[in-house]
């Protein structure tokens, strides 16, 4: 169940002579949404191209899963805490920005039916860890609120699982240099950035607790 711990001041919360603190915040969170919108635009216009002229499937899930990172950045809740280091910052954006300039060229390793399918797990992996989290989802490591029941309780960020899914599925059905070093950056980045996350939620108690019963971040078995 999602909790708000209540030991935590809410972020929105500011004192009258934090004005300035709390306008920096507003703007910080006006431009983290008008980023990612921007950066959406940019990949819909080439992967709507690419899907007018191939039909290709593999793609398009893939903008689908990144819709849904817009939608909940816009209606996310305000969090208890906000890790905004500038080396969190920098892992944040490298998580994902990147992803937001591959290109839907280069000749499939396997068939659109494949990746395709191989993306519509990931998509649904993602939308299952989403619609769970609901408006508890942020870019910045941050607490808003302990989520540990559905799909949670297989791993802890099942949403970057489902990630790294539809990632592979799209470099395998475009296998460029490009598409390679973005992709495995940004891959790599998430993983820190699940890092980053739980140290900044491992101050609430009943996160610590949650990680106590649920071993693995990402990949069962794995990491």
């Amino acid at each position: 169940m999602a909790v708000l711990s209540p030991s935590l001041p809410v972020a929105s919360e500011y004192r009258s002579d934090d004005a300035r603190p709390a306008a920096r915040e507003r703007l910080a969170e006006f431009g983290a949404r008008a980023a990612t919108c921007a950066l959406f635009v940019v990949l819909a216009t080439q992967i709507g191209a690419e899907y007018g002229k191939t039909g290709h499937l593999t793609g398009l899930l893939l903008l689908v899963s990144e819709l849904l990172v817009v939608l909940l950045t816009v209606v996310r809740r305000p969090a208890a805490i906000v890790d905004r280091a500038m080396t969190t910052r920098m892992v944040a954006t490298a998580s994902m920005a990147g992803i937001y300039f591959i290109r839907p060229v280069g000749t499939a390793l396997l068939p659109d039916l494949v990746t395709a399918s191989v993306s519509a797990v990931g998509l649904l992996i993602i939308i299952a860890g989403k619609l769970t989290l609901g408006r508890s989802f942020g870019l910045m490591p941050a607490n808003r609120g302990v989520v540990c029941r559905g799909i949670y309780r297989v791993v802890r960020h099942p949403i970057y699982a489902g990630y790294l899914v539809t990632h592979a599925a799209f470099l395998v059905a475009h296998p460029t240099t490009w598409n390679c070093g973005l992709i495995l950056t940004s891959d790599a980045a998430l993983l820190v950035r699940a890092m980053f996350e739980e140290r900044t939620l491992a101050r609430d108690a009943e996160y610590a607790d949650y990680m106590q019963q649920v071993r693995w971040r990402v990949l069962p078995g794995c990491f």
